[in-house]
């Protein structure tokens, strides 16, 4: 498994840098220079091939859908010049000839590709080509590929063939996605999906898994609860592993780039794959949540790490209109970096922390060189002594960096305050913290309070996240009250009719949270510093960046508060998995039937299910898929009570930013790093479903499809 320096984001730009450079690797390092990865069997950071004149070797890159998605989310333009691309393209874009550069293809194996790969051939648009695929390209394909190469007698201009393992996008350090699309729950749920769809769809998620796993260079121990695509999955994963290992002498594990501690002299243990189905809890595909991710995935719809805001063109004047700017959250971001699972409350505090940190650092650099401000920093300047100069020319471009991404966040806590307050997130996020105790005439009441946000949305959620949590009796009398409620509102209620068939299901996975510690008590008046620090503050420090005079305005209102650590139903799910000794004997109950899969063991192997049963049938009222698949792999007491330090969860049907952030808190707070964990093993947990999924595209898109359906 990849030690803690290197995530799964370093080691994908890894591979990606080394595709880059013509999949050239660094030379070996020299016996007489340490180089840390090397000793922990992490993959070496490639440099750029020169050439003659020293510089990089400059090449087009051409990319399918899946390519730009993968590239995107993790490298950027200036990134991409750096190892010498000069231009990108999409592959079915109209492209024209660049006939004296390579060309680099990242695209999927698919026939429509290598088709226009060899028209490109044909028609020599490039000098040479470095074919890489996201996957291993069935033999099949490769046949035919060759075929048509060796008509079209264009054999000498390839150059390379990869197979490269990386069909998975990567949003966060330890977050990814197959990029599956936004309709893998409708399928695995639909009775009108075929089941050649459901079968295409298992076996791209299958093959994403794979790439994972090899991306990482530890095989795993699989466990999964019976029934439906979660154990479709394993099997096939399963099988797919064993053959490789078994046909493969030099297989993918034991590669000089992917090879394990064990080889240095380092033990590690291995990780565990969880794969569960999306009906084991649908409420974080719904849930309000306030932390900085959530908000910004849910507010300002990010995808692939990009997120566009609307803002005035003149503060003073709205009825100029309005522009639009787009951000880029990257690795390098250190504001995102640090902040990004933290309450939004705090964010607003740290953002005014750094603004004071700049204005201070910017202040000492001006002062020293004999300048009133940065800006006023001139070579010609007399009262200015040349080392102070140097000394303040040197740190300009960092503070600069610095600037333009606190002003950037500056923004978008400027655009989530507003959307916030229009949509009264803080309150409804408040209740969802007790929904539980909730009575039926209080959500009623909520329901029909025109005053709680202006997006009926924001209701429907609501209330199906309480009609899936609650205990009490809900008659047919009062869901058609909720109902009429909800229609009143503007909200479409044809989701609820697929809600009603599910609940009784996702009641059987679920479990309640308490709350894991207790919350921070803060009076209110100190919980508000971060918000009212940046209003008072925003003049003096960004009065030229024109954010608003009605910043003040916006947080007025917006309730300030933390929320308590509370572990939803997947993290417990996964702490009784990885700690069976601290989970509670609910969560265990509901892991004990779960199936081992050891795909370097000659046992721990079941059978392979029929790929049409994957499909979720919801009347057998078996957890997680409903239909029993057969008989599978059954863990014996130690494999039941087994511990792991190392975790990749995986959920079918698709992920939720709320879970990411609760797993990534659960495995912060029972870590050695934890203060008062002391001797408690490094946990990590790294997440990724068939696609991330905000809760207006899950509710609105897969939902309501499902809901037409059954009415």
């Amino acid at each position: 498994m990849v030690t803690q320096s290197q995530s799964l984001r370093d080691r994908q730009v890894a591979s990606l840098e080394k595709i880059l450079n013509l999949n050239h690797a660094s030379p070996e390092p020299s016996t007489t220079h340490f180089d840390p990865s090397d000793a922990n069997g992490l993959i070496p950071k490639a440099t750029p091939i020169l050439n003659s004149d020293g510089d990089p070797i400059w090449k087009v890159l051409v990319f399918d859908n899946l390519g730009r998605d993968v590239i995107s989310s993790v490298l950027r333009v200036n990134d991409l010049r750096g190892w010498g691309v000069t231009i990108h393209l999409n592959l079915n874009s109209a492209r024209y000839p660049i006939p004296d550069v390579p060309v680099l293809y990242l695209v999927e194996p698919t026939a429509s590709n290598l088709t226009i790969i060899n028209q490109d051939l044909a028609k020599n648009l490039y000098s040479e080509a470095y074919i890489n695929f996201l996957s291993s390209i069935p033999r099949p394909l490769m046949e035919d590929f060759a075929a048509q190469i060796a008509e079209a007698g264009t054999a000498e201009s390839i150059s390379q063939v990869y197979d490269q393992y990386l069909n998975f996008i990567v949003a966060e350090p330890d977050l990814f996605s197959l990029g599956l699309g936004k309709e893998t729950y409708w399928a695995l749920n639909s009775a009108n999906a075929k089941d050649e769809e459901i079968d295409a769809l298992v076996d791209r998620t299958v093959s994403g898994l794979f790439s994972v796993v090899v991306t990482m260079g530890v095989i795993p121990i699989i466990r999964c609860p019976r029934g439906g695509a979660a154990e479709m999955i394993a099997a096939k994963l399963d099988r797919k592993l064993r053959d490789h290992i078994l046909n493969s002498k030099d297989n993918l594990f034991s590669s000089q780039g992917q090879r394990s501690a064990q080889t240095q002299g380092t033990p590690t243990s291995r990780p565990v794959l969880v794969i569960v189905d999306r009906n084991l809890d649908l409420i974080p595909m719904l849930s309000h949540s306030w932390t900085y991710q959530s908000l910004v995935h849910d507010v300002l719809k990010m995808h692939l790490n990009r997120i566009t805001i609307e803002t005035p063109l003149d503060e003073e004047n709205p009825s100029k209109g309005r522009t639009k700017k787009a951000y880029d959250l990257t690795s390098k971001d250190f504001f995102w970096s640090r902040n990004a699972g933290v309450p939004f409350p705090q964010v607003a505090e740290d953002i005014d922390t750094e603004l004071t940190k700049y204005k201070d650092d910017a202040n000492e650099i001006t002062q020293k060189a004999g300048a009133s401000s940065l800006e006023d920093l001139q070579t010609d300047n007399p009262n200015t002594s040349a080392q102070h100069l140097k000394a303040a020319i040197s740190l300009l471009p960092e503070l600069r960096e610095r600037k333009a991404t606190l002003d950037m966040h500056m923004n978008i806590a400027t655009a989530l305050l507003k959307g916030i307050k229009d949509r009264q997130l803080d309150n409804f996020f408040q209740i969802e913290e007790n929904i539980t105790k909730q009575t039926k005439a209080q959500m009623f009441e909520l329901l029909n309070d025109g005053s709680k946000g202006n997006e009926p949305l924001d209701k429907l959620r609501i209330f199906i996240i309480w009609f899936l949590s609650t205990e009490q009796e809900v008659s047919r009398a009062d869901m058609e009250r909720f109902e009429e409620a909800l229609t009143k509102a503007g909200a479409d209620t044809i989701a609820v009719a697929y809600v009603k068939k599910v609940r009784e299901v996702t009641r059987m996975t679920m479990m309640t949270s308490a709350p894991s510690q207790p919350a921070p008590q803060s009076t209110g008046g100190e919980l508000f510093r971060g918000f009212s620090s940046i209003s008072n503050r925003l003049t003096d420090r960004f009065a030229s960046g024109a954010l608003g005079a009605n910043f003040e305005n916006l947080i007025s209102g917006v309730k300030n508060f933390l929320p308590v650590n509370k572990d939803i139903t997947i993290t417990k799910i996964v702490e009784s998995l990885m700690d069976p000794a601290s989970a509670s004997s609910s969560a265990i109950s509901k892991t004990e039937d779960y199936l081992y899969f050891d795909p370097r063991s000659a046992n721990a192997r079941g059978t392979m299910p029929a790929p049409s049963q994957a499909r979720n049938q919801q009347a057998s009222g078996i957890p997680g898929a409903l239909g029993s698949l057969g008989p599978g792999t059954g863990a014996s007491f130690g494999q039941r009570r087994q511990g792991f330090s190392e975790a990749i969860v995986f959920t079918v049907g698709g992920g939720s930013m709320d879970e990411y952030g609760n797993l990534q808190d659960w495995a912060k707070r029972t870590s050695n790093t934890s203060a008062g964990n002391v001797g408690a093993p490094r946990r990590r947990v790294v997440y990724g479903s068939t696609e991330i999924v905000n809760a207006e595209d899950f509710l609105l898109g897969e939902l309501a499809r499902l809901g037409r359906e059954d009415r």
